[in-house]
């Protein structure tokens, strides 16, 4: 598995500290959704704050929740439906930090299927991410009134890899894409944008928060890794603005650091620039009616639904607090 450290030689330098480790778990492999990561590490924002911060990528079998509650990381970027979802079940999740101000998730359909609108979503297969990435899905078709088991008048789920095959391949009428990544990939297989309907879960009124910061509870209980924390939020956020700020360095930064060669130059500065409008406007700090919101989201499932009671310190500011003075 990639590390990516940096700022070791903060303890060899004259008159400095020990640098403090973070590591930080991804919820994806190395690429432009996660950025302001890379780039807070590879302009020195993290050493500047006296961090040492190894950077773990995710992918298709790693859980991040799993693997912060096995101890494998301080920090997790997750998805609120999926931290919501771990705290009810006992894994006692907070969001200290919402780097990501709006929703890029949205279902990418063929045209051809004659889905207009969400009620023609009735006795399709829909392509669906599963992992945690399920759960705002769940949601929305509930609140439509779809039984999502395959019976009639509702929707079947075809458990969705992390590819557009399903769509390309007809498996399905409708797949799971991001704004930022999937969509293009159908696009650049030969598909044009007027042989799609795409609904985006932000203009449905069922967007959930996507990639936040969290960390366990218990450790937030202790001073000295708040203080850490703190270091860590306003690293990460300078490495974001710069990213916004400047959209095909940061898509190079997070190349250099994509050991896997599986990522091109041309998808990661398109991914970079629409990730900037999901973080535009956002300086870390967790907007609560937007995290209120998810909760009516997610509770609004009928007899199934993905949380079912209103989580309490789930979410604080006092980490963003500091870190914006």
């Amino acid at each position: 598995m990639k590390k990516l450290m940096l700022g070791a030689a903060l303890a060899m330098m004259a008159g400095a500290g020990q640098a403090q480790d973070v590591t930080l778990q991804l919820k994806w492999v190395t690429q432009a959704q996660f950025a302001g990561y890379y780039v807070a590490a590879a302009k020195g924002f993290y050493e500047e704050e006296g961090l040492n911060v190894t950077i773990l990528p995710g992918g298709p079998d790693i859980a991040p929740t799993q693997v912060i509650a096995g101890g494998g990381a301080d920090v997790v970027v997750d998805w609120m439906p999926s931290a919501l979802a771990a705290r009810e079940k006992g894994l006692a999740l907070v969001n200290i930090a919402q780097p990501f101000a709006s929703s890029g998730m949205m279902l990418t359909c063929l045209a051809e299927t004659g889905i207009t609108t969400p009620a023609d979503f009735a006795d399709k297969t829909l392509g669906v991410w599963f992992f945690g990435n399920e759960y705002p899905f769940l949601s929305w078709m509930s609140q439509l009134g779809l039984k999502t088991d395959g019976s009639a008048g509702g929707v079947t789920v075809l458990k969705q890899g992390f590819n557009v095959d399903p769509l390309l391949q007809k498996q399905a009428a409708c797949i799971s894409t991001m704004t930022y990544n999937e969509y293009w990939q159908v696009i650049d297989a030969g598909i044009t944008p007027e042989q799609l309907v795409t609904f985006k879960y932000q203009d449905m009124g069922v967007a959930t928060l996507e990639d936040g910061l969290y960390v366990m509870e218990d450790k937030l209980a202790d001073p000295a890794f708040a203080e850490k924390m703190v270091k860590f939020v306003r690293a990460s956020m300078k490495g974001w603005k710069y990213a916004e700020a400047n959209p095909d360095e940061a898509a190079m930064i997070v190349l250099e650091n994509d050991e896997t060669g599986a990522q091109t130059e041309v998808h990661q500065k398109r991914m970079m620039g629409e990730v900037a409008k999901l973080t535009a406007g956002s300086n870390g700090a967790l907007d609560v009616a937007a995290a209120e919101k998810t909760v009516a989201t997610l509770m609004a499932g009928g007899s199934d639904p993905v949380i079912t009671m209103a989580p309490t310190g789930a979410w604080t500011s006092v980490i963003t607090d500091a870190a914006l003075k």
